[in-house]
Formats: structure tokens, sequence, C-alpha cells
């Protein structure tokens, strides 16, 4: 099976153009600097010698006012409102979940590189899942952008590992252009980075100064969970790059920079990319039809000891789930004002640093509860059970309804979830973690 990448789709060339013609008015040029080289064989090795390598760079030659001037146009002609004044080297590229955001990225690497001779690019990604992905993508769309860009035939790209350094030290001296994957989860631990240590491998150089020496365009795919807050570890890691400007692809942008091209869901639907939207969610009817209580946390005020719980309070005719405060020995049928809490007692109250808890007597026995613990809830992981559960039904539903009715139409389902790292986890390495 061989794969065929459309390259005529307006809505994509206009984000590759919206990032090119920032730079509109720029010469094709580059800058060169000296490479410190020890050879890996021969005999020269054991006597020292080290060689000079050239090393090639990224080179900009606007001004910012010429910059911020272009970024006006773009941002004109995009109709997003120009920015005031050029605040930083960060760009921000907005694209719907499913319209090829990796694709206008990559295909931007080969259109800046064709019009003005850019070679070194640093792609930055939150987790090790999206870098494989994004690895993958090049591979698959090589033959697709010689191609389209046959003077960019021949480039290179790779995964950075910390234990090959020498792909940086080829990084910075190769003519060709450089692609470098890299999770932020790599690069913002200096004190135990190879990227940030003196190393044979790049002449005892730190491999860091040879990236901030090619002045590289840096592409962050999802910033918002790339930056850890504008102040966090992983915006100065990007920063520590020194690059010619910084890139930001996201749907789903926290913080926006200078905004250069916006395709939003609303967008994407009007322009028939998305040709439905839908959103399902599940609600736990009947709930409050059992007793329901969960510990919030503990408190020790002035030697009062209380308990914060959450449970299904009667207030005004209706039936609510709200947090309240008890204390040991409280009946809860009374402080709730519902039967169904009959000989529901409030047992000894934990305070601790780490140690909260409290005691609960009921029908059927008594129970210890620490924070975030509950009786009579539904489970959540059956919550997400039927969830997923009528979601794939849903969407192979779908899928056999358009098949039949001959549409060629995308069938996308998305799992939003609360936090990456309740579901997957990476050690140091980089080896998943259950």
């Amino acid at each position: 099976m061989k794969l065929h990448f459309e390259d005529n789709l307006d809505y994509q060339i206009a984000a590759v153009d919206a990032v090119a013609d920032l730079f509109s008015g720029q010469d094709i040029c580059r800058t060169e600097f000296t490479v410190t080289y020890r050879p890996d064989e021969g005999p020269q090795q054991s006597l020292g010698i080290t060689e000079n390598e050239l090393g090639i760079g990224n080179r900009l030659q606007l001004l910012d006012d010429e910059i911020l001037e272009n970024l006006r146009d773009v941002q004109f002609r995009n109709g997003l409102r120009p920015s005031e004044s050029l605040a930083s080297g960060d760009f921000t590229i907005e694209m719907e979940t499913g319209t090829g955001k990796t694709y206008v990225y990559l295909r931007t690497i080969f259109e800046v590189n064709k019009r003005y001779g850019f070679t070194k690019f640093v792609i930055v990604v939150p987790s090790v899942a999206i870098k494989e992905g994004v690895y993958k993508t090049l591979e698959i769309t090589r033959e697709h952008f010689e191609n389209l860009y046959p003077i960019a035939k021949g480039y290179e790209y790779f995964l950075y590992d910390s234990n090959k350094l020498g792909q940086v030290r080829n990084f910075a001296t190769s003519p060709n252009i450089q692609i470098m994957v890299v999770t932020v989860g790599a690069i913002n631990k200096k004190d135990v980075n190879n990227l940030y240590k003196e190393s044979e491998k790049t002449g005892g150089e730190k491999p860091i100064d040879l990236v901030r020496a090619t002045h590289p365009i840096v592409i962050v795919d999802e910033p918002q969970s790339v930056d850890g807050g504008l102040s966090g570890k992983g915006k100065e890691a990007l920063d520590a790059m020194n690059p010619l400007c910084t890139l930001r692809y996201s749907a789903t942008h926290v913080d926006k920079h200078h905004m250069l091209y916006r395709l939003d869901a609303v967008d994407a639907y009007e322009r028939e990319l998305v040709k439905q939207i839908e959103v399902a969610s599940l609600e736990v009817e009947g709930g409050h039809n059992k007793p329901y209580v969960k510990l919030v946390s503990t408190h020790n005020r002035q030697g009062l000891i209380t308990a914060k719980i959450e449970a299904d309070l009667l207030r005004g005719g209706n039936v609510r789930r709200e947090v309240m405060t008890v204390e040991d020995g409280d009946d809860l049928e009374q402080e709730t004002g519902r039967a169904i809490y009959e000989n529901f007692r409030i047992g000894t109250i934990t305070c601790g640093a780490d140690n909260q808890s409290m005691e609960i007597s009921m029908p059927g026995g008594e129970y210890t509860l620490h924070p975030g613990e509950e009786i009579g809830g539904v489970n959540p992981d059956d919550v997400k059970r039927l969830m997923i559960r009528r979601t794939i039904k849903e969407h192979l539903d779908k899928e056999m309804r358009f098949a039949a009715q001959k549409r060629e139409v995308k069938v996308l389902s998305l799992f939003f979830i609360d936090s990456v790292e309740f579901y997957r986890s990476y050690d140091d390495d980089g080896n998943a973690v259950k």
C-alpha cells in the first residue's frame, strides 16, 4: 500500500504561507562557525589531535521592524488582530484537530528552506508517543516532500538521544536540512542532561552550544503541554536554544503569542473539513436514591477536629450534592435531612499532614475513608467503560452508514482526559511506566 498526500488543500497552504511570508524580504543566506572535532578512529585519537569543521546555521537579516510589518500584513490577510509590537520571537498557528497540523509544520520547513535557505529545525513535543508519531510522519512523507521540493532532497531527521551526541554535531555541521525531534522532558533537566555537559563526541563542547550556534527554527507541537507555564522549565529549555523564531502549533493554545493563522472548530465545520461535531456525555440518574458519602478533607482548627464530606442534602424540597462540615458523633440523618442516612454516624476523625481519615458507622459495618474515597457512589471506572463502549459503537455505526451511502467522510472520535499523567507516564529514560 502506498499513501497519497494531497498538496493543494487551500487551508494548509494558507497556514504554510502565513509563516513563510513572515520573512518576506529575507535573502537566501546562512551563517558559518567553527566546530571542534576529535576523530573517533585512528592513531590521531591517542595523540589528542583535534580538527575543526565548519558549522552552518540559519541567519536572519531582517530587522524587528521589518518582521513586525510582515507580521501585520499576514494578520490582516487572515482576519486577525494585528500585533502592536514584536514582543517576542514566538508565533502562534492554531489548527483544529484532524486538519493536518503535523503535515503543515513539516511542509513549512521545506517552504522556508526553498525561499530563504534556512536548514536547521528543532521539533519539540510533550511526550514520547507524539515524538514517535512525528518521526513516523517524517518517514512516510519523505517521497512526497522530495517530489514537492526537489531542492530538499537528502534532508536528514533524527530523534534526539543523549547517548548519541554525535548526531548533534552532525546537526550543526551538515549543509543539508536537519530536523531534530525531541521531547521537552529530554531537554528541560539541566542538572542531569548530557545536552548541557561538555562531551568528547562534540569536540569538548556542550551540545547545547552547537544547537545555539545554528540559530534553529524551533517548532513546538502542543505548546500548552510543553511550556510548563510562561516561566516554566519547558519555556526556558526552548529559549536556551537561541531560536531564530519559535513556531507554536496547537488546537488548544493557553498562551497565544503573535497569531499568524487560525483554523478553529467553527472554521473547520464551516469549510466542511469537519462534517459534523457531536459531543457525548454520561450522567447518572437516580444517584440520590442511595446514601452517598465522600471524604474531602480533615481539619484541626484550635483543637476542633472536623471533616469536610460530600453528601446528598435536602434543601428547599430538592436534593443536592454538596460539601458539608461534620464532627465526631454527628448523625447524618439529621445533618442531611434525609431518612436514607438512618444509622449513619461519623466516628473518629484523624487530622495529620500524612494521615487524614474519617471513620463512619452504617448498617452493614464500619468503614474508614481517606480523602477522595467514597461510599455509595458510582464506580468511576464503570462510567469510563460505558463511555468508551458507546463511543466505539457510535464510531463504527457512522462508518458503516457513510460506507453504505458511498460518502467519503472521515469519522474521528476523541476522548478528552483530565490529565495525561493519570493515564500514561514515562521515566527519565523515556520508558513507559504503568
